[in-house]
């Protein structure tokens, strides 16, 4: 017979070997959205904004806070200039605050190069202002990295998930997970007009896959925002049918 210490052993190497396979074998983390979104100053006017739309995969909206100029005529643009992503620490709740500087310039450079990757599919990218130019600029106002280990213990644990869902419920974004917002304005480089505005915050959700990065959460959520722009862009042109809704 085996001896209790080997039978224990047994059963420690047989638990690593689930939660390892859990890891290896679950898909990529899912965002949602945050309950409600700070404001830092970024857009100027807030007034124009309006509860985003829900939209038809889930219960996932558009953005937290939308406009939508009605009078714009979105196919006669064929051209994005795109600004580099600036980082706004305004905002009193802001964890980007307590972000180093190294991380805030490769969080920024990200979120630029996630929206570069997609928006360059549909429009010819431009440093040029003229007649059929769009300009968009985006702010990351809040960035916070997940707790790797208590996230994945909560991810592996159910018992735990009910210590963290409470905040979950209440807020949108499950503890021990990170979360991000952004703000965006798009105009006309030729008029000036502005032609749409968006304000969101996203945040992990309690998924095993990623909990060992701890800026996964943030990621995904530029990896969202960048193919929502897209789709969002797609859908005014009049594309229809051409236009695939990413999921969270």
């Amino acid at each position: 017979m085996r001896s209790k210490q080997t039978r224990q052993s047994g059963w420690l190497t047989m638990g690593a070997a689930f939660v390892f396979s859990a890891l290896w074998l679950v898909g990529c983390a899912a965002t949602q959205h945050a309950k409600s979104v700070e404001k830092t100053g970024f857009l100027g006017d807030y007034s124009m904004l309006k509860k985003g739309e829900t939209s038809t995969v889930g219960e996932d909206p558009e953005a937290l806070l939308v406009y939508r100029n009605d009078k714009a005529n979105w196919k006669q643009y064929t051209k994005i200039m795109l600004d580099p992503v600036t980082l706004w620490t305004t905002g009193k709740d802001s964890q980007l605050k307590d972000v180093s500087i190294e991380d805030r310039q490769r969080l920024g450079s990200l979120l630029w190069a996630k929206l570069d990757e997609n928006l360059r599919k549909d429009y010819e990218m431009t440093s040029q202002a003229g007649p059929g130019v769009m300009r968009i600029q985006a702010a990351l106002t809040e960035a916070g990295e997940s707790s790797a280990t208590m996230d994945t213990i909560t991810s592996l644990i159910p018992q735990t998930r009910l210590l963290t869902g409470a905040k979950g419920l209440a807020t949108g974004v499950s503890g021990f997970t990170g979360s991000a917002s952004a703000e965006v304005k798009i105009t006309d480089t030729a008029t000036g007009e502005l032609l749409a505005a968006a304000v969101d915050r996203r945040g992990g959700t309690k998924s095993i896959s990623g909990v060992t990065n701890s800026w996964h959460d943030v990621e995904e959520a530029f990896r969202f925002w960048a193919e929502k722009v897209r789709w969002r862009l797609c859908q005014q042109r009049g594309g229809g049918a051409t236009c695939v809704e990413p999921k969270p």
